[in-house]
Order: structure tokens, then C-alpha cells, then sequence
């Protein structure tokens, strides 16, 4: 059964051995970067919620969520401002194509939907205009493209 486990001292590590295949890497950032980014964040008055993507004990990815921003982030999309961010997703190389992304995004909107910042009206996440793998799975969970962009990343919303 696949579960969301909060990162913490005794998994990080397990989660930082986790790696995408090398003609993915432009497209997922280092689950050690998005770690940082996440306590950077928190240290800076905003909300991350990083998670391990277990089956059963064995760990076999990485979920990070967001909500609104933080005090540094100076280019934020508009539809930060008081909404869930599916911030980072990946599956281990190992792991693929086995169902495991799908149902990750689907823990993590249960997640969201507990509201653990309080109401919001969408979840939004970004990806590579390059990245169809992504874009075909996020479509099929209902978010849809806005035409708005994070950098170089096409934005998607799902309302919730």
C-alpha cells in the first residue's frame, strides 16, 4: 500500500539515494535541493511539506507541497498567493511505470485537501514545456494548463 511519509531524520537519508534516470534530470530537481528549498522556505515564513513516496517500507520517491510563498520569493505566479503548490514530484528510476506517480498525487491531494494551511481555492504545479510524460499525467488528473508561466515552466491548476 503506498503512503506519504513526512521527511525526518531517520528517512532523509533513504530519500537522498533516490534518483530519476539521467534523461530526466532536467526535468526533476535532486530530492536534496528540494529538501533544502523546503526548510529554506520554512525558515523564511512559508510552507513546505516534504514527503517520502513508500510502498509498504521501501522507499520509491519524493513529494514535496507548497502553499502561498515565502518572504524571498520575488517572482511568485499569482496563483501562489493563497493556494497548494504540487511543488516537486519524482519516482525513483527503479519504480516507474508501475502506477506509483498517479497514486503519490492523489495521497498528496488528500494531504492538501485536510487544508493544513487553511482553505484554498486551487492546487497548481509548473513543468517543462518538454516534459509530455508529466503533462499527460497531470491532464489526466485534472489539472489544466492557465497559459500563465513559472520561469520556464507552463502552469497547471486543478480547483479543488
Amino acid at each position: 500500500m503506498l503512503r506519504l511519509e513526512k521527511i525526518n531524520g531517520k528517512n532523509v537519508w533513504d530519500i537522498l539515494k533516490l534518483s530519476v534516470n539521467d534523461e530526466q534530470r532536467e526535468f526533476v530537481a535532486a530530492n536534496d535541493v528540494s529538501i533544502i528549498e523546503a526548510y529554506t522556505t520554512i525558515a523564511n515564513n512559508g510552507y513546505a511539506y516534504p514527503f517520502g513516496i513508500y510502498d509498504e517500507d521501501t522507499p520509491v520517491g519524493f513529494v514535496m507541497i507548497g502553499y502561498d510563498k515565502d518572504d524571498y520569493w520575488d517572482d511568485a505566479p499569482g496563483v501562489a498567493d493563497n493556494n497548494y503548490n504540487l511543488w516537486r514530484l519524482m519516482i525513483d528510476k527503479r519504480y516507474q511505470q508501475k502506477g506509483y506517480g498517479r497514486k503519490a498525487i492523489e495521497l498528496a491531494l488528500e494531504f492538501i485537501k485536510t487544508s493544513p494551511c487553511g482553505k484554498a481555492e486551487y492546487c497548481w504545479l509548473s513543468y517543462e514545456p518538454e516534459n509530455k510524460v508529466a503533462k499527460e499525467l497531470y491532464e489526466s488528473l485534472g489539472f489544466a494548463e492557465t497559459g500563465d508561466m513559472d520561469g520556464e515552466e507552463l502552469i497547471a491548476v486543478l480547483k479543488l
